[in-house]
């Protein structure tokens, strides 16, 4: 794959959903149960699907697009969610790591630039994980007041 994918195009597209294929993504349990769906193509049309597909969009329900957002783990942080649950998605595996993370984000409610988790949501591996939990302790930076 040598081509760079727009996840804030695809973020987009699916904010401009109707409500039905929109409630289609969000109940899917699994990423995996993504593929039985046909807002999942809609979602990706002329794009060949594959379970790297099915991980990122398995959250574009819960974590909307803001340019420049806090990341991931940062806003986890944020939003009061304790160490330890954190861990477990650490600890678990596929799919369950991200089943844990995505309850996590339906928590927090965050929003996040698609251009930077996209990617880590694409290519979730163990390296991704745990930039996660180091983010999420890394301190966050007062922005400067805007005048």
């Amino acid at each position: 794959m040598n081509e760079k994918i727009d996840f804030v195009a695809v973020a987009r597209r699916y904010e401009s959903l109707p409500p039905g294929p929109k409630a289609e993504l969000r109940r899917a349990g699994k990423p995996e149960d993504l593929a039985l769906i046909p807002a999942f193509y809609r979602l990706l049309p002329g794009i060949q699907t594959n379970p790297q597909w099915h991980r990122t969009v398995f959250f574009l329900p819960f974590v909307h697009h803001a340019d420049k957002a806090l990341n991931l783990g940062q806003q986890l942080h944020k939003s009061g969610i304790s160490e330890e649950r954190l861990f477990q998605v650490l600890r678990s595996t596929a799919p369950n790591d991200l089943i844990q993370l995505r309850r996590l984000v339906q928590q927090a409610e965050p929003s996040a630039d698609w251009a930077q988790l996209g990617p880590m949501l694409y290519f979730w591996n163990e390296q991704n994980k745990r930039r996660l939990v180091e983010d999420y302790f890394t301190p966050i930076k007062d922005k400067e007041p805007q005048s």
